[in-house]
Formats: structure tokens, sequence, C-alpha cells
């Protein structure tokens, strides 16, 4: 079983400060998440059906969802949560976790 940790972003207030700090700061601090087997980035997606699309969709891939979890309460995970504090600053933000299923 796979788990994932999904965060959407909404169109920030200045997207060049975000994209600045999402590189240079979050990105590095979220690429040392233990356990972490993959980070995907969906630049500016477009909503298939007309609504508000997101700014940037980001997909974190663990094994298991016990290491989500526990990646998210190591020091490294507890750096990158405060991190994400300072990015809903800079844009709107939801996030979820879920196991991936065959259908």
């Amino acid at each position: 079983m796979t788990a994932r940790f999904l965060v959407l972003y909404e169109a920030p207030a200045d997207p060049a400060a975000f994209d600045r700090h999402y590189r240079e700061v979050h990105l590095p601090l979220a690429h040392r998440l233990p356990g972490l087997r993959r980070y995907t980035l969906g630049d500016r997606p477009a909503d298939v059906r007309g609504s508000q699309p997101c700014y940037l969709v980001a997909e974190l891939e663990w094994d298991t969802m016990e290491e989500l979890r526990a990646a998210f309460a190591s020091p490294e995970g507890r750096a990158c949560a405060e991190d994400a504090v300072r990015l809903q600053d800079l844009a709107p933000v939801r996030s979820m976790v879920f196991d991936v299923a065959e259908p």
C-alpha cells in the first residue's frame, strides 16, 4: 500500500515571493523527510470543469501511512510543518493524506 500527502495551494498574492520561498526554503526541508519515496509538483494546474484552479499541487509519497505519520513526527517533519505555516501566509492551502488503492 502507498500513502500520499496531497497539498493544494491557491493563487498567492505575490507569486514571485511564494515561488522563491517554496523552491529555496520549503522544498529543501520537504526533501529531508524520512522515508519520502517520491515528491512531485503540478505547476499551475488547469481545472477541468471551469472552477478556480489551484496555483500549485504537491504530492508526496511514502510506502505506508505509518511511515508518512512518522516522517511528520520527526524533527525534519516538524521543521517542514513550521515552514508550511509561513507558506499559508503567502497562499491559501488545503492538504490531505490518503492511502492509494487500486480500483
